[in-house]
């Protein structure tokens, strides 16, 4: 049986910048992603988690070329689009929508909603003033706002009903991928529900496919299929959500979890609590990134990145416990 090509697939990502340390000072590369490689079948959500710098947003921008990589492939549909120019990628911008961590900064406050959310139509489509105003008021209805909501400005909506007008613009142009970049993060925890669900609702009426960022575990495991665990521009664990949450192999994975807070008061939760302060991307550590610290770190985690490799189907990590022929010598 010919197996189905995912919608996105990553190959070995990579993405640098430049920084540069005074005024005569030397420059040095920020790796920000460094060689990461998944992939997303049509029609799930794939998580990317972890701290806060390690890549996940930038990594949802290399996807939709907001951002050039600097080395890897980015193929969608089969394509790679990793050396695309912004004219090649025009086209495409309809198939691949975004929807912003901050919904307030997301969207222009001189613009009626109405023209916020039809705004992709008029670049992507020929449809007539009166068309898209239609269509607008359509999807606002869709996104659980109202019709007469389309006259209004973005100023007027609390932080969920602009992030509500968000998913709409991203929808107007029917998408087969939105990449959603902490999208209920700077919202109330009880808004944060209604917008999950929301999404989780249009994916299963238009067929979506999402590339979903957050650093909140608790959020993620309520959306996902599958998760990747980020750790300094590295993916260090993936596997479908019910797999990681059951049996996180990684230690890093395994910390993060714990510090999930648990409903129940009565109910006792180890927390793993890691030494160190999260190293600099400019000059991460030989070896194994998380060596620093790892509870589990051994000689040659300083000495060796260990390989992503599959211990299960379908779940990859990337640690030396797992590597037989190292754990002989060990």
């Amino acid at each position: 049986m010919k197996q189905e090509t995912p919608l996105l697939e990553v190959n070995n990502l990579q993405k640098s910048f430049l920084i540069k340390k005074g005024f005569f000072g030397n420059s040095k590369q920020l790796r920000a992603v460094d060689g990461i490689s998944f992939a997303i079948r049509k029609g799930e959500t794939f998580s990317l988690v972890g701290e806060s710098g390690c890549g996940k947003s930038t990594t949802g921008r290399l996807v939709t070329r907001l951002l050039a990589p600097n080395g890897g492939e980015v193929l969608f549909n089969g394509t790679d689009i990793s050396g695309y120019s912004e004219n090649q990628m025009r086209p495409l911008r309809k198939d691949m929508q975004m929807v912003f961590q901050d919904p307030y900064a997301s969207l222009n406050p001189r613009m009626k909603v109405k023209e916020l959310v039809a705004e992709p139509l008029l670049i992507h489509t020929k449809l007539s003033t009166k068309e898209r105003d239609k269509l607008a008021c359509e999807l606002l209805e869709t996104v659980g706002l109202n019709s007469y909501h389309a006259e209004r400005f973005a100023h007027e909506f609390s932080g969920g009903q602009r992030q509500r007008i968000g998913i709409a613009r991203a929808l107007s142009v029917r998408p087969s991928l939105i990449v959603a970049d902490e999208p209920v993060s700077a919202l109330d925890v009880s808004i944060q529900s209604q917008v999950l669900n929301l999404l989780q609702d249009l994916q299963e009426e238009y067929g979506l496919t999402y590339l979903f960022i957050s650093h909140d575990l608790s959020v993620v495991e309520h959306i996902s299929d599958r998760i990747g665990v980020m750790y300094l521009g590295t993916l260090v664990e993936t596997a479908d959500k019910d797999t990681l949450y059951d049996r996180p192999l990684h230690p890093y994975t395994q910390a993060l979890l714990s510090s999930v807070p648990v409903p129940d008061p009565k109910q006792k939760k180890e927390r793993i609590i890691l030494k160190g302060d999260l190293p600099s991307p400019v000059n991460p550590p030989s070896g194994c990134r998380f060596h620093t610290r790892c509870p589990a770190a051994m000689e040659v985690c300083k000495q060796m990145a260990p390989e992503f490799r599959e211990v299960e189907p379908g779940h990859q990590v990337a640690c030396h416990l797992y590597d037989e022929e190292i754990m002989k010598r060990v």
